[in-house]
């Protein structure tokens, strides 16, 4: 099963939700003229491929959110270890990381 992706799930959203418009244009002008009420093989498609990509974008967000959360986590052991041992570098590596990792979380909560 491939990785979930945000670029992935930002086209199928945009194509299902399009999908979806055109399957209201072309059932609301059969209504109009007296055809049946059913939803068009383009809404069920489209709102069947926008769910997917709406699904897909939820879990590569929280994939992201994961691995923010292993680097501030791992950033801070270091920053810490750093500060301990006077360790100028790792300190400021560990704390480097640290902020990349909040960063990451916050775009991805």
């Amino acid at each position: 099963m491939a990785e979930p992706s945000k670029i992935n799930a930002q086209v199928n959203t945009a194509l299902g939700s399009a999908k979806e418009m055109l399957g209201s244009t072309i059932e609301a002008g059969y209504q109009a003229v007296g055809g049946s009420s059913e939803p068009s093989s383009f809404s069920t498609a489209g709102k069947e491929q926008r769910l997917k990509g709406e699904a897909e974008l939820k879990a590569a967000e929280g994939k992201a959110y994961a691995e923010g959360l292993g680097d501030r986590v791992e950033g801070k052991k270091d920053a810490i270890v750093g500060a301990v041992t006077g360790d100028k570098a790792q300190q400021l590596a560990g704390n480097a990381q640290n902020e990349k990792g909040a960063a990451q979380m916050k775009l991805n909560s």
